[in-house]
């Protein structure tokens, strides 16, 4: 099976995008169809993701549940002065490029929404 890093950069500009990025990420952890699925939201998507509402919000507590988040960019989040909001919705925190990087070098093929 393979190992898969949905990179999920749209946010309100293509709310649309980042909301399906969401969901089938979810579905895939809940169905079990990857050997492990990670998340890492970056850029635009941060900021959607503090006002999630409906079912994207659903699917992005399943995502937590299940540990599949792995986080947001730190920097983006302290340009965007939404660091607080982040982190009060349990994401961590971290350089985006390095986690990218460990992702790409583990093998994970990356699926960008």
């Amino acid at each position: 099976m393979a190992k898969v890093l949905f990179l999920i950069i749209s946010g309100k500009e293509a709310p649309q995008k980042a909301e399906l990025g969401i969901i089938v990420a979810a579905r895939s952890v809940l169905a079990k169809r990857y050997e492990d699925l990670k998340v890492i939201f970056f850029g635009p998507s941060q900021e959607y993701i503090t006002k999630l509402s409906g079912q994207a919000k659903e699917h992005f507590e399943i995502l937590l549940k299940n540990r599949a988040i792995d986080s947001a960019c730190v920097n983006i989040a302290q340009n965007m002065g939404i660091k607080p909001e982040l982190e009060a919705l349990g994401v961590e925190l971290l350089p985006a490029g390095e986690r990218i990087a460990h992702y790409v070098n583990q093998g994970y093929q990356v699926i960008t929404f």
